[in-house]
């Protein structure tokens, strides 16, 4: 290990003593990092760390309030992305940065990006059909992500940043990516990773910078055993203790008995892409939903979630037969959904206290005078029962990631959801609040509610579920118990392949549903 003081030369890129005010909140506090010509780096840390702050502030998005950088061992000042571009740095923030509004080829000009490269890159991460007259509002938030990978390829850039940049993305789209971070790093180019996954760190990263609470506390080497160095320094603790809070093993959560039946959809079809799905959600239950990117899983959740209407089949609630025509149909039926951007959830410009009541003041039978010694105790048990940093709650967006998300969970359950609908919940999101989360989905269904859950990453299902469907061609192809759900089976079902499927077939597998990998 080698300690953040440390000098090394010909870096591509430098800052030191980096410091950066949100008001009261210090995001930044002295964090400092040098990147080396031709290695990946990843920087780690917990949520609120300051991670995406310190990026913003390396790309000229933000400016900090003291320090300094050094690209290629000369101080600059005055940063903008464009200027950061120019100078062979680009990045991919951890939410997308297209223009919502906006069709691709447009958001494209604004960057000044070449179109024809631009594809090119697309095809090589899976994505060469792309409409560049789509509205980025209507991609696919995985899709989206890619197009900014893209993007930010297409200007062949010295040093990439990438923040959470796999979070969002599917195990075949995922393997792209590291795919192409792997082939810049043998070209003599330079990556800043940031990622949560410190399984990826340890097979893909050279070192790795520590942050916790906006201070560089440390610079690893990664080697074999060094996650459990990395944790310990997120998390201010010893090795011995590190490894303890570093990954929650399966059945450390109570798994409650299953109950009265409170979703069931029969043959439900929608869009070109979900085609004759069924099964049964159960009070007290977590049903875990698997499938690679396309496979059908927005258009169920959005079906479910009032957000798209459904082209055919039932949609059962507590024995009620439903057609939702807008979300709020849904949330009148108590089926509430949990979105992994939680750009989509929450009035960012808000207090915390205003998103988490939200749902309580936006129902008509519930105007007039609101009780608010009573919203607020319901408020506060909510941010309690989650540990929900409030320190800048003047505004949700001041908050981390991990914070944001707990607060469009709290809402939930600050109106007493008893149907949770959560697409990909833990994205982007530290080990310790991941844990919290599984925590506090099994402690919903212990409380008779039930639970939908969506996940990019296949070793959640079987910490969290109580049993799982897997989605292949808009179709479910398989039903696995928590017992049974381990990444191998998970993904032979994802690819539609039987049991005991080779590497090589899973990797043929692969060019079907996306088209081969140049």
């Amino acid at each position: 290990m080698q300690g953040a003081g440390g000098v090394v030369t010909n870096q591509v890129l430098e800052a030191t003593g980096i410091v950066k005010h949100f008001g009261a909140v210090h995001a930044l506090r002295g964090a400092s990092l040098d990147v080396r010509p031709g290695e990946v780096h990843a920087l780690v840390g917990a949520n609120g760390a300051g991670k995406s702050t310190l990026v913003k502030i390396l790309t000229g998005a933000l400016h900090a309030d003291a320090g300094r950088v050094l690209v290629h061992g000369q101080v600059r000042t005055h940063l903008t992305p464009g200027k950061m571009r120019r100078m062979g740095i680009a990045s991919v923030y951890q939410e997308p940065s297209f223009v919502p509004d906006l069709d691709i080829a447009a958001n494209l000009t604004l960057t000044d990006t070449p179109v024809g490269t631009f594809q090119g890159w697309a095809a090589e991460l899976g994505l060469g059909q792309l409409d560049l007259r789509a509205y980025a509002r209507d991609v696919p938030l995985a899709e989206l992500r890619v197009f900014d990978l893209a993007r930010a390829l297409s200007v062949d850039p010295d040093l990439l940043l990438l923040d959470e940049m796999t979070a969002a993305l599917p195990a075949d789209l995922t393997d792209r990516v590291v795919r192409v971070v792997r082939n810049q790093r043998s070209h003599g180019k330079s990556v800043i990773f940031i990622s949560h996954r410190l399984i990826e760190i340890q097979a893909l990263c050279d070192r790795a910078t520590v942050l916790r609470d906006g201070e560089t506390v440390g610079v690893v080497d990664i080697v074999p055993g060094s996650e459990d160095t990395i944790v310990g320094l997120m998390l201010g603790v010893g090795r011995a203790d590190s490894a303890s809070v570093s990954q929650p093993g399966p059945g450390t959560l109570q798994m409650p008995s299953r109950g009265q039946v409170r979703l069931a959809v029969r043959d439900l079809t929608a869009g070109r892409k979900l085609g004759g799905v069924s099964f049964e959600l159960r009070a007290g239950e977590v049903l875990g939903i698997v499938a690679l990117e396309g496979q059908g899983q927005d258009e169920l959740f959005g079906v479910l979630s009032g957000a798209e209407r459904a082209s055919g089949g039932e949609l059962i609630v507590d024995s009620r037969q439903k057609q939702f025509r807008h979300p709020s149909d849904a949330i009148a039926a108590g089926v509430v959904y949990v979105p992994a951007n939680r750009l989509e959830a929450l009035l960012m410009q808000r207090s915390v206290r205003e998103n988490i009541a939200l749902p309580s003041v936006a129902r008509p039978v519930h105007w007039g005078p609101i009780a608010m010694g009573v919203e607020q105790e319901q408020i506060d048990a909510a941010i309690l029962r989650l540990q929900i940093d409030t320190r800048a709650q003047a505004e949700v967006r001041r908050l981390s990631g991990g914070n944001q998300q707990k607060v469009t969970i709290a809402r939930w359950l600050a109106s007493g959801a008893h149907t949770l609908l959560c697409f990909d919940p833990t994205r982007g999101i530290d080990i310790r609040t991941k844990r919290q989360i599984y925590a506090l989905l099994r402690e919903l269904a212990a409380a008779d509610a039930a639970v939908l859950l969506y996940t990019s990453e296949l070793q959640e299902i079987q910490l969290a579920c109580d049993r799982s469907i897997v989605l292949f061609g808009g179709r479910i192809v398989d039903e696995l118990s928590s017992a049974d759900a381990n990444e191998a089976s998970l993904l032979r079902a994802a690819y539609g392949l039987p049991p005991g499927a080779t590497a090589p077939e899973i990797a043929l597998a692969e060019e079907d549903v996306r088209g081969p990998v140049a």
